[in-house]
């Protein structure tokens, strides 16, 4: 099975590639889309949208994990925060994907073992749980811990689908 871990972000969103292949887990791709703060807000989350479609279409995920809406104390962040995420979670409707959602702390829990912990943190150990070096910055180790967390979740119970 194959998933698509995503960390939104309006500037840069992270996606991570993952194929669980009875235990082994095989990072296929990562990366992440980035924009200039100089592009139009609508014309980032555009690119969001497509950049997620041709990845859904190139690389077949049955599911995506996205990292859920956290509250920080700058509402116009959280926004466009919040519209990063809908440009995912459109392209994967549209792409037949499903979706699950898992917050910050899951995740960092799922992958380090401590919610609290860094994104070098994070970076280190996802590459210790893949045993390979993955491309792309934090954003994309951060995706890739999106999807590690959502294959933990898979193996030990029924994981929280995000639409019903």
């Amino acid at each position: 099975m194959i998933v698509l871990g995503v960390d939104p972000g309006s500037l840069a969103t992270g996606y991570g590639l993952i194929e669980k292949k009875g235990e082994k887990l095989i990072c296929l791709a990562s990366g992440e889309l980035t924009f200039r703060k100089d592009i139009l807000f609508c014309e980032r989350i555009h690119g969001i949208y497509r950049g997620m479609v041709e990845l859904m279409k190139r690389f077949q995920p049955a599911e995506m994990a996205i990292e859920d809406v956290f509250f920080s104390k700058n509402a116009k962040s959280s926004l466009k925060l919040g519209h990063a995420r809908g440009a995912a979670l459109v392209a994967a409707v549209e792409c037949g994907v499903r979706i699950f959602e898992y917050s910050p702390l899951e995740i960092k829990k799922a992958v380090v073992g401590f919610g609290g912990a860094g994104k070098v943190q994070v970076q280190s150990m996802v590459r210790c749980i893949l045993s390979q070096e993955v491309s792309g910055g934090l954003d994309a180790s951060d995706a890739l811990a999106v999807a590690i967390c959502h294959l933990n979740w898979t193996r030990y119970e029924k994981p929280r689908e995000a639409m019903r």
